[in-house]
């Protein structure tokens, strides 16, 4: 495979892109900061075919991107690869406002040939090519420039290896028939909506105990005040004001701005200062929730009661056998509070009654619900078997 110098001008990284838009597919890896940020600091990208491989410095004065990114948005042509890619997405959403597509995840396809359930990129590597990583530049700066060659041997490795397991990755999905399970979880991954940041969401990710609408109208005003801040301010969210703090004065709204002098979590000086009035003005403008917006009740067993709880161990247990016949991580069939919303005699908008899911386990998850099926012991082994309900 052909390693090119780190691309640093618009023209060769033009001419790399319009030789990767012929391949079937690329392996697409970023290295980015956002320790500090709210917004990630991308710092480098880095992408191969089958043929050749570059590192590409998004730094670099006078680079433009604009080639790259529409390979990877909008040419339907080219899969794009990527392992673990939720951050490596949302830092293209955040450029483009779209995700890569069509979309291949490593670590979602590991989980279908039964490798585990969230196998790391070192031991994925090792699992099927026999070659052991070098960690030691992992935790490097990539914000230093000039980056040295150790840093870039070690970023463009994660996209020369990634596009030598796909093949084989492919191939073991087609012996096994399950590359159109992943179908799915692929479209879900690359779905935009996942990578949105909306202030006036921004409240749904806080909690809080208090159902009351008047609280929970101050909370979702403070939080979209926040988030507009933090993102104005390119600060983390939790820098500028804890999700504790926000909850609290929710709860306990300060009367005027010089009572922020009194709020724990706050800086004394937002009692006089510009940000300290903007949150004060975000609580005076906030209005009740709507019926309509208020979140459902979160009970520990959604109408479990104890006789449910003790049937969605039984279920957790009927996901372990099927998952071990199938070698098939558990977490891809279905999720606990799947499992427990089974339990509790709910049966629509639950993925594992869908697809091949429902082939796999979802069925035998409402015959066991509905006694018509038990487990039992045969010949030391833990089976399934059907029975004929009294």
């Amino acid at each position: 495979m052909q390693i090119h110098p780190l691309i640093t001008d618009s023209a060769t990284l033009a001419d790399l892109v319009a030789r990767l838009a012929q391949s079937p597919y690329v392996a697409v890896d970023t290295e980015f900061m956002r320790e500090n940020t709210y917004w990630p600091d991308l710092c480098l990208i880095q992408i191969a075919d089958e043929h050749e491989a570059a590192a590409i410095d998004p730094k670099a004065k006078g680079l433009d991107l604009t080639p790259l990114l529409d390979l990877l948005v909008n040419n339907e042509d080219v899969l794009k690869i990527f392992h673990a890619g939720g951050q490596d997405l949302e830092i293209v959403y955040n450029l483009t406002g779209k995700t890569p597509h069509p979309l291949f995840d490593t670590q979602v396809a590991a989980m279908a040939l039964g490798m585990g359930e969230q196998v790391g990129y070192s031991n994925l590597i090792e699992s099927m090519l026999g070659i052991k990583l070098d960690k030691g530049a992992r935790f490097t700066d990539w914000g230093r420039r000039p980056l040295d060659k150790r840093q870039i041997d070690y970023a463009i490795g994660d996209v020369t290896h990634l596009s030598a397991i796909f093949p084989k990755m492919l191939n073991r999905l087609r012996k096994t028939g399950r590359g159109q399970w992943l179908d799915q979880e692929m479209e879900r991954l690359g779905d935009p909506r996942n990578y949105e940041n909306l202030p006036e969401q921004a409240w749904m990710r806080i909690r809080v105990p208090s159902r009351k609408a008047d609280v929970l109208g101050r909370l979702k005003a403070l939080a979209a005040w926040r988030e507009r801040e933090a993102q104005a301010k390119n600060l983390p969210r939790g820098r500028l004001v804890k999700d504790e703090t926000l909850a609290d004065i929710a709860a306990h709204p300060p009367k005027t701005q010089a009572d922020l002098s009194r709020v724990r979590g706050l800086s004394p000086s937002w009692a006089s200062n510009d940000i300290g009035g903007r949150l004060i003005g975000a609580i005076e403008a906030a209005t009740p929730l709507p019926d309509e917006d208020m979140p459902a009740r979160e009970d520990r067993k959604p109408g479990l009661g104890k006789e449910g709880a003790l049937i969605a161990d039984l279920l957790k247990l009927l996901l372990k056998i099927r998952s071990r016949e199938s070698d098939v991580a558990p977490r891809l069939i279905a999720r606990s509070d799947e499992l427990e919303a089974i339990a509790a005699g709910q049966r629509e908008g639950l993925a594992l009654l869908d697809g091949w899911r429902y082939d796999l386990f979802g069925k035998d998850a409402i015959a066991l619900v509905e006694g018509r099926m038990a487990f039992s012991v045969r010949r030391g082994k833990l089976v399934m078997s059907e029975v004929t309900p009294e």
